[in-house]
């Protein structure tokens, strides 16, 4: 044995101390060890909650963006809801006022029918007033020629015969006329008025014709004698 040995058997202070150290370092490498471990687990915590808060604050996000997007489309329906009704109101009045436009037009075009109608008709009546003037004329002209030529002709007993024919006539005419009007409807009556009237216009041709009725009478009832 040496020296060292037969005068200490136990460790000598520097290996104590360099066994202090050793176990110190160890120590603190478990400690720093644990210390990290227990550093990650707290930080997935942290992670954890703050992830969970992210959530929370996404998730209000979302509601609070989904409920402005509801409100947007319920003012966007509203806004389009009134302009349409908008809409259909301009286009019912535009519709109302072509619906009267075109109501004064065919009223317009029927006054001017109805004018254009009328004058035709006046223009007509007094075509058709002038024409029967013009052959009451021709005819009244010709009557007279014949009942001048009929009077140079025919001799004064006959002409005088004739004469008396035509008042009995008119008297007769005058009698049945008057038991007519007692008898007939106003409106009858008044038709005949006006026949009375154009009678009354046209003499000249009535005695014209009456005078040849008699004229040939009598030459019928002188043939029949001989």
């Amino acid at each position: 044995m040496t020296q060292r040995d037969s005068n200490h058997s136990g460790p000598t202070p520097e290996e104590l101390r360099a066994q202090v150290e050793h176990t110190r370092d160890e120590v603190g490498r478990t400690i720093e060890s644990l210390a990290a471990k227990a550093d990650v687990q707290a930080r997935v915590q942290d992670q954890a909650a703050a992830v969970k808060e992210q959530a929370a604050v996404v998730k209000d996000q979302v509601a609070d963006k989904a409920s402005a997007a509801k409100d947007e489309v319920a003012d966007k329906a509203a806004v389009v809801k009134d302009q349409v009704a908008d809409k259909a109101a301009v286009v019912k009045d535009q519709v109302t006022d072509k619906a009267a436009v075109v109501k004064d037009q065919v009223a317009d075009k029927a006054a001017v029918v109805k004018d254009q109608v009328t004058d035709k008709a006046a223009v007509v009546k007094d075509q058709v007033a002038d024409k029967a003037v013009q052959v009451g004329d021709q005819l009244r002209d010709r009557t007279d020629q014949a009942a001048r030529l009929l009077k140079d002709k025919t001799p004064a007993p006959v002409l005088d015969t004739a004469a008396g024919a035509a008042a009995r006539v008119r008297d007769t005419a005058s009698r049945v006329g008057r038991f007519a009007a007692d008898q007939t409807p106003q409106p009858l009556s008044d038709k005949a008025g006006q026949f009375a009237t154009t009678a009354r216009n046209n003499r000249a041709p009535l005695i014209a014709a009456g005078l040849v009725l008699a004229a040939y009478l009598l030459i019928r009832n002188g043939g029949r004698s001989k």
